[in-house]
């Protein structure tokens, strides 16, 4: 089980992140395709260089979405959907990160409950982001308020095995 984990996340870059590491990059300014691949090889030391046929079919959709538009220069800017996208996603980042660092204190058994959550995450992440310009308003507030009450759980029992421990020590 957890080999299979490992091989659904073990690579560099996660499922989904290539589209909103765009959106985030557009977020500050206009970029050509050449201008996010270069801008994804500077940010990751090298480590990341995606490939033009990663980079441009993923702006064609971005584009089909109503995510992105084409500047008279050619090159790609974010739109008013695509903001609210991304603020939507760095919302409930701040979420996971707090969450996550709660049960990844813990030691072990947290970095199972972390590894399991991830992987639950990364699934519902991955069938959001290819539907996302689908949904409504309403729709994404209602799967937002289901992932805070998710790691709020979590949150939780974290917390109570923690006591636990101490309470032993």
């Amino acid at each position: 089980m957890i080999s299979d984990w490992f091989q659904r996340v073990g690579s560099s870059v996660p499922r989904g992140f290539s589209r909103y590491f765009i959106l985030d990059v557009l977020k500050k300014r206009p970029h050509s395709g050449k201008e996010i691949i270069d801008a994804a090889i500077k940010q990751s030391d090298g480590m990341w260089k995606p490939s033009p046929g990663l980079i441009y079919p993923l702006l064609g959709r971005l584009l089909d979405e109503g995510l992105i538009e084409e500047t008279k220069s050619g090159k790609h800017q974010i739109t008013r959907k695509g903001k609210s996208t991304v603020e939507d996603l760095e919302s409930i980042s701040d979420i996971l990160k707090k969450q996550m660092d709660v049960v990844l204190r813990i030691g072990s058994v947290g970095r199972f409950v972390a590894m399991d959550v991830l992987e639950k995450i990364a699934s519902m992440g991955s069938l959001l982001s290819s539907n996302v310009s689908n949904l409504t308003r309403e729709e994404t507030s209602k799967y937002k308020k289901f992932l805070e009450s998710e790691l709020k759980k979590i949150e939780k029992q974290s917390i109570k095995k923690k006591g636990r421990h101490i309470k032993i020590d």
